[in-house]
């Protein structure tokens, strides 16, 4: 079974490695969605995989570094795409949410990436 909690957060960056007159090599923000999905077996006496409360203290770390600050000065988001965001999160989570199966983050409403690990 999988089950998904989704966080939002705001955020500003510039990509620092597209090419010179790249819209997004300068410094602009996105409404960021990020949404966890853990997969597992159904408890039979819980009725569930995992507490939803368990996935939002698991990221709340994260989410408390991220919401509201200039990604390229997190240490490892120098280069913060959403592909980089999805695997910097991933290895701040996993950790604390081993059930973790996918990490989907999108910077727009048409545009986003998925990493499964």
């Amino acid at each position: 079974m999988d089950i998904y909690k989704i966080f939002t957060f705001e955020a500003a960056h510039d990509l620092p490695n597209v090419p010179e007159g790249h819209k997004c090599k300068r410094l602009h923000g996105h409404s960021f969605e990020v949404t966890l999905t853990v997969s597992g077996p159904v408890d039979e006496v819980t009725g569930w995989v995992v507490d939803f409360a368990d996935i939002k203290a698991a990221f709340k770390p994260t989410l408390d570094r991220l919401d509201h600050y200039y990604l390229n000065d997190i240490k490892g988001l120098e280069n913060p795409t959403s592909e980089n965001i999805a695997k910097w999160i991933w290895a701040q989570v996993k950790p604390a949410l081993p059930g973790l199966s996918k990490v989907a983050v999108k910077e727009t409403c048409t545009a986003g990436c998925v990493y499964t690990g």
